[in-house]
């Protein structure tokens, strides 16, 4: 460390512009070999060399007038470059536009950290030497998402910020920001979801999409698992079982995470019960697959429904306020007690509001009544799903998992009351 130290750092500084401009020239040269195309205006040497200059300029003079006159006149060259070979139609601006970044190289060692050198040079380099990944990626790309990332963009980089972190109403106890930041986060555990569904997971077996689509939304993962249940015999019944465990399991995990996000302190407390909850049930979902069948197992193809839509975070905010309000009157008229019972009916419906408001309001509530209020719909919204498993599949292939949802709807009661 002390050798490190007596090092002068315009020394340091001049080798990592040497050595990444000789990486990145190096790879340049390997991706135009690959691609059997012509070499113009040099590689490897050429780089070093350009960004050799890009240091010396900068650091001669403290005005960086030289500098930029230097960043001019290599442009100019290479514009000039570009003009007089652009008839060939294999040549692009990616090689110019690249030789411009190495002439940054030397700024960047001497003003940045020198981490983030290190990124700039592996994005190079992987620009280069994933160009079939890339080219892939984005011709598998819907032109939709571009539009979906920027909605997601809007709501949360732009939306966010303006809204202020104040009270709604006297009956009403969420912030605006509070709100919309709820949205947000549920809205990105969706949209995640959704794309892992989309990109890498278009046919899947059941049990992929109960882990997926429990990411998404457990209930409607419940709902799709059920319908293709009532195409198949009982003898399905381990894997259509450990498909409907799958998606509830991941409804824990998802939860958890979010209550993370919100509160830490929460989340330590319900960390034990929801982990033996997921434990167990990945044990069970083990066992059931263990056992193996002869039936044909059932792909499933059908598209996950777009969480970024705006009626969508418009209906989640109303129920995330009406929830809000509900759970204000309750708490205020009836205590504890009055809460515990409001979480029932709630996980009968859309769990998620319900939990984040509980989160996000300023309610006269101890940590351990939200936390049983938590457990109270997380366990009356299995016994929803097993209703939904019952009445779509109407065979015997869900019986396994509607066992094990009743289960732990009754050991959420008794972990509440006893």
């Amino acid at each position: 460390m002390e050798f490190y130290n007596a090092i002068p750092p315009l020394l340091v500084q001049f080798i990592m512009t040497v050595a990444f401009s000789f990486v990145v020239g190096l790879e340049f040269r390997s991706y135009y070999q690959a691609n059997e195309y012509k070499l113009n205006f040099g590689s490897t040497r050429t780089f070093v060399l350009i960004g050799v200059l890009g240091f010396i300029l900068y650091t001669l003079d403290t005005s960086k007038q030289l500098f930029a006159v230097g960043l001019f006149l290599l442009g100019s060259f290479l514009l000039l470059f570009y003009w007089r070979l652009s008839a060939n139609s294999q040549f692009s601006m990616f090689s110019t536009i690249f030789a411009l970044l190495i002439y940054l190289i030397g700024p960047i060692a001497s003003v940045f950290p020198s981490w983030f050198l290190v990124l700039f040079a592996v994005v190079l380099i992987l620009i280069l030497s994933e160009k079939t990944l890339i080219h892939r990626f984005s011709d598998q790309l819907a032109n939709e998402e571009i539009a979906t990332l920027a909605k997601f963009l809007i709501i949360s980089g732009v939306i966010l910020p303006l809204l202020p972190d104040q009270p709604i109403a006297a009956l009403l106890p969420v912030t605006y920001y509070r709100v919309w930041l709820a949205v947000l986060i549920v809205s990105g555990f969706s949209y995640l979801s959704y794309l892992v569904n989309t990109y890498f997971f278009k046919s899947r077996s059941l049990i992929i999409t109960g882990f997926l689509g429990g990411l998404y939304s457990s209930t409607a993962a419940t709902v799709v698992i059920s319908r293709q249940a009532s195409r198949l015999d009982s003898a399905s019944g381990r894997k259509v079982s450990s498909a409907l465990i799958m998606a509830t399991t991941m409804m824990y995990i998802r939860l958890l995470g979010i209550i993370f996000v919100f509160d830490r302190s929460l989340a330590i407390q319900l960390l034990a019960p929801f982990l033996i909850i997921i434990v167990l049930s990945l044990i069970t979902i083990s066992g059931l697959l263990t056992f193996k069948n002869q039936t044909t197992e059932l792909h499933e193809v059908s598209e996950v429904k777009h969480p970024l839509e705006l009626t969508t975070a418009i209906l989640f905010a109303t129920f995330f306020m009406v929830f809000a309000f509900l759970t204000s009157y309750v708490t205020n008229q009836y205590g504890s007690h009055g809460l515990k019972f409001l979480a029932i009916i709630a996980g009968f419906t859309d769990i998620d509001p319900f939990i984040l408001s509980l989160l996000s309001g300023k309610f006269i509530l101890t940590d351990s009544s939200i936390v049983s209020a938590i457990m109270l719909a997380s366990g009356s919204n299995n016994l929803l799903k097993a209703a939904y498993a019952i009445v779509l599949a109407r065979n015997k292939s869900i019986l396994l998992a509607v066992v094990w949802l009743g289960i732990l709807f009754v050991a959420s009661f008794l972990y509440v009351y006893y």
